[in-house]
């Protein structure tokens, strides 16, 4: 990611609280059967806030994490965040960097961690080339991406629909992919990885489990409200859709039989 209109939620101080508590709320989902037990040194690519990077310093506690981070305010960001953070210290590196052109030496690393970059990028395909160059020979890689036409909210809400398709469309005018977490398998594959194992992951929460599904329901409409001001910009929506979407997420957020349901992707694969 970079300072440029190619990210859809731009990169104000708001946006980076969104980053932060997007990668606490989600770590259940994003960070469980993770193949680092036996890593050492992990590139992270796409690194953002370090708000990922936090949660493997922590769930991982002898892995060092080298970050590549486009944004210059996101690094600077990353860097003040993880040194307030008792148990990272010692164990990050932080850099400035295109992730299509990477810095390293071939096999510098024996793991590799992506998550919410490469629906944003031009040619994810260059960017895990790239990563397979700097990863040893059998290192893991781990990736989690969206696949944004599984999402769904009862009661039916056409101006969330709509606003969710424009955003969509906009994403790929910038030149990333919504839809890039279905095409992994492919991706990795054709690319020479090895041992390739995708996931759909499920979000599918209502009556069962009413606490979770406000939560969820309260940091969807965050999601969805941080690509107003870029869409409504680009003319891509508006002003009485973007009201009606935030109606329409309050009465969705207050019916006692609402159903939130949304799939990501998550991929694993090796170096062969």
């Amino acid at each position: 990611m970079s300072d440029s209109p190619g990210y859809v939620h731009g990169f104000t101080e708001h946006e980076m609280r969104r980053l932060h508590h997007q990668a606490r709320f989600l770590e259940h989902r994003v960070h469980v059967g993770l193949p680092f037990h036996r890593s050492r040194k992990l590139l992270e690519v796409g690194a953002g806030v370090g708000a990922q990077t936090e949660i493997l310093l922590r769930h991982f506690p002898e892995l060092h994490v080298v970050g590549v981070e486009a944004s210059a305010s996101n690094l600077e960001a990353a860097r003040r965040y993880l040194a307030t953070q008792p148990g990272a210290q010692g164990r990050y590196e932080m850099h400035h960097g295109d992730a299509g052109r990477l810095g390293f030496e071939a096999e510098s690393f024996d793991s590799a961690f992506l998550c919410w970059i490469l629906e944003h990028v031009k040619d994810p395909e260059l960017i895990l080339s790239e990563v397979r160059r700097v990863l040893r020979i059998g290192a893991p890689i781990a990736i989690t991406e969206v696949q944004n036409a599984t999402f769904f909210l009862d009661p039916y809400s056409p101006s969330t629909l709509a606003f969710w398709a424009a955003f969509n469309d906009h994403q790929l005018a910038l030149g990333g992919d919504p839809f890039v977490g279905a095409k992994l398998g492919n991706l990795l594959l054709r690319l020479g990885y090895r041992d390739i194992i995708t996931e759909v992951r499920t979000i599918h929460l209502d009556n069962r489990a009413p606490a979770e599904r406000a939560e969820m329901i309260a940091y969807w409409h965050e999601l969805l409200l941080s690509g107003a001001p870029g869409l409504l910009e680009a003319g891509k929506v508006s002003e009485q859709v973007v009201e009606g979407m935030k109606r329409e997420m309050e009465e969705v957020a207050h019916d006692p039989d609402a159903v939130f349901y949304y799939s990501f992707m998550h991929a694993r694969a090796r170096v062969g």
